[in-house]
């Protein structure tokens, strides 16, 4: 218990680490990139979740801040909702009471605002990666009732790295933990994550990018969501920037499939 305690006090201060190293070279960006997915988690009938977040992020010469705030459409019978920004399932086979029904129907608002900081602790240099430490805090302001969140306060934690390799190709790794709320009625597990991905520049303002992700399923019985994951940056300019990716699960636990797109822009 001291060792979370302990933990929450370092994501609450890596959060704010960002503006202890105010200086001028500070920018704002505002990103709207919705997303869908569709699949049946093992559950046997298909959840299909739209997910639109408002992001708007402010950098720093040594990290950056952004808060998240989603609207959320998810058609299903129950038993899958967002977590953090992710699908996922939080009921065991016939599951819970509170998330699952005898018919199909589709409940929308607020999802859960999240609150996400990174702070770069080692540079690239000839051998070694770019790494950053992040922290994430979410808000419970989805609707419970609706089956759009847990209800619960999140906690999380985590490290990237990225370390680029001729003029093309770039090495992406991503690993971190978070520390799941424990809404009533729901016996739901600690989740970790991870992703391995690989970029390659086709032009200087062209990214494509490939990750394999997975992330510890919420409820015991569940498998773990696995997935691939290709994305394409497009810098049209230095102040907007248009994204666009493909997600293909890989167990039951994972979307079957997924769609996304938007853009960025920075002031």
């Amino acid at each position: 218990m001291h060792l979370k305690k302990t933990i929450i006090i370092g994501i609450i201060a890596l959060l704010v680490t960002p503006f202890l190293c105010y200086g001028a070279e500070t920018d704002w960006e505002i990103g709207l990139e919705p997303s869908f997915t569709s699949g049946d988690y093992g559950t046997g009938t298909d959840t299909d979740i739209t997910y639109i977040p408002l992001t708007i992020s402010r950098s720093f010469p040594d990290g950056d801040l952004s808060l998240t705030i989603p609207y959320i459409q998810i058609e299903s019978s129950g038993g899958v909702t967002v977590v953090g920004g992710t699908p996922n399932r939080i009921t065991k086979g016939g599951g819970g009471t509170r998330f699952t029904s005898s018919r199909r129907s589709t409940e929308e608002g607020l999802g859960d605002v999240l609150l996400q900081g990174r702070y770069y602790v080692l540079e690239e240099g000839d051998l070694a990666p770019l790494m950053a430490v992040t922290g994430l805090v979410k808000f419970p302001t989805a609707d419970e009732d609706k089956g759009l969140g847990t209800g619960e306060l999140d906690l999380g934690f985590g490290l990237e790295f990225s370390k680029t390799f001729s003029r093309n190709w770039l090495g992406l790794f991503d690993v971190g933990y978070t520390f799941i709320g424990e809404p009533s009625g729901f016996d739901l597990r600690d989740q970790w994550y991870y992703d391995v991905g690989l970029g390659y520049y086709l032009t200087g303002d062209i990214l494509i990018s490939g990750y394999y992700e997975e992330w510890r399923s919420l409820v015991s019985d569940e498998s773990n969501p696995r997935d691939l994951f290709f994305t394409m940056n497009y810098r049209f300019s230095s102040e907007i920037e248009f994204t666009a990716g493909m997600l293909f699960g890989l167990s039951d636990g994972a979307p079957d499939y997924g769609l996304s797109g938007g853009v960025r822009l920075r002031f």
